[in-house]
């Protein structure tokens, strides 16, 4: 590898974790550039040489949670109640990175205007996540581990739609919700009235 790729590539980490923290932090309309730069270090020509606008640097920044959260949890290789409780372990992980969840739900909240520039990463990761699940809960079907003829779709809507509710409550009330013991406790109950 030569030594200025490797020196840009470090750089684009920099900028891309930086830019995260302003994110969670202040939302997409609030997040500043000049703060980006300064915070990494940085001219903002500098920071625009790698991202060229806000807007690229926040799907920049999106793209690599996604990313990072696939390496570490990925449904492909799983099916039936092991991909639920990958999904458990998802959001566990999630527990000890408020600031990654605060951005997910700030983002998300933001992205429900079509003019947002997270609106379509938004759909496509929604619609990716429930395909995935989904296509896991069909596989256990087929496997025999759950029963036939499941509604693997709605199911996969009722696990997202809990996970993503559960972040809020745990953001707003950590003390009081204990988002990881209450999402363990729906998925084996899940488990549980899926058995044949």
């Amino acid at each position: 590898m030569k030594r200025g790729y490797a020196t840009g590539a470090a750089r684009k980490e920099r900028i891309l974790a930086t830019a995260l923290l302003e994110f969670a932090e202040n939302g997409y309309r609030g997040a500043s550039l000049a703060r980006i730069a300064e915070r990494a270090e940085l001219s903002q020509a500098g920071l625009l040489h790698h991202f060229k606008s806000k807007e690229l640097l926040l799907i920049a920044v999106l793209d690599h949670r996604d990313e990072l959260d696939s390496r570490r949890f990925d449904l492909g290789l799983t099916s039936g109640a092991d991909a639920l409780r990958a999904l458990v372990g998802v959001v566990e992980h999630n527990t000890r990175v408020p600031g990654l969840v605060q951005l997910f739900s700030v983002i998300s909240g933001e992205a429900v205007t079509p003019g947002h520039p997270g609106h379509e990463w938004a759909r496509r990761r929604y619609r990716r996540l429930r395909a995935n699940v989904a296509a896991a809960l069909r596989t256990g079907a087929e496997r025999g581990e759950f029963l036939a003829g499941l509604d693997a779709e709605a199911h996969a809507d009722r696990l997202i739609a809990m996970m993503d509710g559960l972040q809020t409550q745990w953001l707003i009330d950590p003390e009081q919700v204990d988002m990881a013991a209450v999402f363990r406790g729906y998925v084996d109950d899940l488990i549980a009235m899926l058995r044949p």
